[in-house]
């Protein structure tokens, strides 16, 4: 089987630069015979930084990498010459990218916009040359500072997919159809169960005046949120989209035993998913008759906007997107400020493959010697 090339976790080890160490270092010149100290600072080790990028929605340019390592400051030198800094490491992540402690599953940080970084781990400053310590009691200082060490961690990337409109349902119940007819996605489309196995994303457009992002989560089935079917994994990427779209097909047979389903599920995975708004679109209405479909909506859940579709006719979808964005609006847009973050709901001993984490040897420390010229 194909490797997906959606990967929403990965582990890995990062650590930051070490500073580097100051120079003990002495002039001495034909024609200046008391030059005295000179020696310069080390430079600061890099940083490790996330960096915020919405064109990537995939950790997969990370599965291989898993050691992320910032460069270390140079030791300064004669002159007052200063140590080069080491080279930050700017890693790349999608907008909704998770950060959590490798070794305790802790929540750290996380990614919320295009362009934001974060130091994730801050280099070692350089130490002091022996110039610094020059007074008029210590005219020549023998000794400088060494740089302070690199900072190292074990850490857990986690991809929760932020959208404003997230698409709910069990499988093929349309979801993928409708996401390709709202927007210029385009999902892989069969009439079979889980056709689905990664989400997706599209930018619906509203009256070409306004858009917003949907996104088409792969499946739920009754159990899901105790990890059957392709269960917790992807139901963490609902947590972050602004409102539920319940998609429940018109031959449901009882579609509000059916809505009923999914929201147990989404409870009990996160209560916290019922406070979202929900809107509920009854697809393949095609199939009804006028008759029918009145019978139908007479049994419609109660205290949710519902709206009959049709992605083949595209009956209701124009109507659907007004409903969408104006639902939308109610609410404070975009605002993700309030998210409560929950401990993992991937054990940190479960991998995924066999690959090594363990830790880069440390480099031993050279001998700190007295320089002259």
């Amino acid at each position: 089987m194909a490797e997906s090339n959606f990967i929403d976790y990965v582990k890995i080890y990062a650590r930051s630069g070490k500073g580097g160490r100051g120079s003990t270092h002495f002039r001495r010149e034909k024609y200046i015979p008391f030059g005295g100290p000179d020696g310069g600072d080390g430079g600061d080790g890099g940083n490790v930084i996330l960096h915020g990028n919405r064109n990537y929605w995939t950790l997969l340019h990370l599965k291989y990498e898993r050691h992320i390592l910032a460069g270390h400051g140079a030791g300064g030198s004669g002159r007052m010459s200063h140590g080069k800094q080491g080279e930050d490491k700017i890693v790349e992540v999608p907008v909704g990218t998770v950060v959590y402690d490798g070794e305790t599953g802790e929540f750290i940080t996380d990614i919320r916009y295009d362009g934001q970084e974060i130091v994730l781990l801050k280099g070692g400053r350089g130490g002091k040359g022996n110039t610094f310590f020059k007074s008029a009691t210590n005219q020549a200082p023998k000794y400088a500072q060494p740089g302070e060490p690199y900072q190292e961690r074990r850490i857990i990337l986690q991809l929760k997919l932020l959208a404003d409109v997230g698409l709910v349902g069990f499988p093929n119940v349309g979801k993928s159809t409708l996401l390709s007819v709202v927007s210029a996605a385009k999902p892989k489309i069969a009439n079979y169960p889980f056709t689905t196995l990664e989400p997706g994303l599209g930018i619906v457009n509203v009256r070409d005046s306004y858009s917003f992002v949907m996104a088409d989560i792969p499946g739920i089935i009754e159990g899901a949120s105790e990890g059957k079917g392709l269960g917790l994994r992807f139901l963490r990427h609902i947590e972050r989209n602004s409102l539920l779209l319940f998609v429940v097909p018109a031959d449901a047979g009882d579609i509000q035993k059916e809505y009923t389903i999914l929201l147990n599920e989404l409870s009990q995975y996160n209560p916290e998913l019922l406070d979202k708004q929900r809107v509920l679109a009854i697809s393949k209405s095609d199939m009804l008759d006028e008759e029918l479909e009145q019978a139908l909506a007479k049994e419609l859940p109660a205290g949710i906007p519902a709206i009959f579709i049709s992605s083949i006719t595209h009956r209701g979808i124009t109507a659907l997107k007004d409903l969408l964005w104006k639902e939308l609006n109610k609410q404070e847009f975009h605002d993700i400020e309030s998210i409560v973050h929950r401990p993992m709901d991937i054990r940190v001993e479960d991998v995924d493959d066999d690959f090594d984490y363990s830790l880069p040897e440390k480099n031993a420390e050279e001998d700190e010697d007295l320089e002259m010229d």
